[in-house]
């Protein structure tokens, strides 16, 4: 069997086991948008608001809700099926077998990557629909900033996942490192509304530029060379540090 059909049935595998999970597919796809459509459904957030730029809360949470999927899927779901497949003993079974751990470690990635994804179209779509949010008036820098946001994500989790040993543990670094990232993407606060020196220091973490760039984008401007810069830098250096650290067994 060729490796590109081994691949193929690798991936087709993990995305039935990811159906049978309800609550992957709650948190990473129904989620963020059911919080845009809680929040939204606010009268005050449907009014402008001068510490938005006059903007209505509920355009500043579209963005929020697009990176709660990735967060949710790169930091919570990922790494934790992958440990868990480490210490159940099947990532050295695999390597006996034509399936090779890198494999499934891609077709991980592709599967959260892609729901993350979804997640985001179905944020944006909710927010047009139901409440009346543009759709992002500079599309391409929007792609472009969603796409290295993912990529920011995937290789936080992979981190998360080198770092671990069981589970356990997986579970409670991704529980760390979860809410200053929620934070930093701006579930609490959005980054238009922090004061400038947080919103800063802010825009220096993953989330952050990423926050920014989307909002940038969501108003017609390019992302920022800077905000793009730093999501390259984060990425490079977590998937430099997950392949140091990893181990299959």
């Amino acid at each position: 069997m060729s490796t590109a059909l081994v691949n193929t049935a690798v991936l087709k595998s993990e995305i039935r086991l990811f159906r049978r999970e309800p609550g992957s597919l709650f948190w990473i796809l129904v989620f963020p948008t059911l919080l845009l459509v809680i929040l939204g459904s606010i009268p005050s957030f449907r009014e402008a608001d001068p510490s938005f730029g006059g903007l209505r809360p509920v355009d500043g949470y579209v963005p929020v809700s697009v990176l709660l999927g990735l967060i949710m899927g790169g930091i919570q779901a990922m790494p934790q099926t992958l440990t868990g497949y480490r210490e159940r003993g099947i990532l050295r079974r695999m390597s006996t077998t034509p399936v090779r751990p890198a494999a499934l470690l891609s077709a991980q990635m592709l599967l959260y990557g892609g729901a993350a994804l979804v997640s985001a179209l179905l944020a944006l779509a909710v927010g047009r629909l139901a409440f009346g949010v543009r759709l992002p008036r500079q599309g391409f820098g929007y792609a472009i900033a969603l796409l290295l946001a993912v990529l920011a994500a995937l290789a936080l989790g992979a981190v998360i996942c080198a770092l671990s040993r069981s589970t356990k543990i997986a579970g409670a670094i991704g529980s760390a490192v979860f809410f200053p990232a929620m934070f930093c993407a701006g579930v609490w606060m959005p980054v238009q509304t922090m004061p400038d020196a947080l919103a800063r220091s802010v825009g220096l973490t993953p989330f952050g530029a990423a926050a920014e760039a989307l909002n940038r984008s969501a108003a017609g401007d390019w992302p920022g060379w800077g905000h793009l810069g730093v999501l390259v830098a984060w990425t490079v250096l977590l998937t430099a540090g997950a392949s140091r650290w990893f181990r299959w067994e």
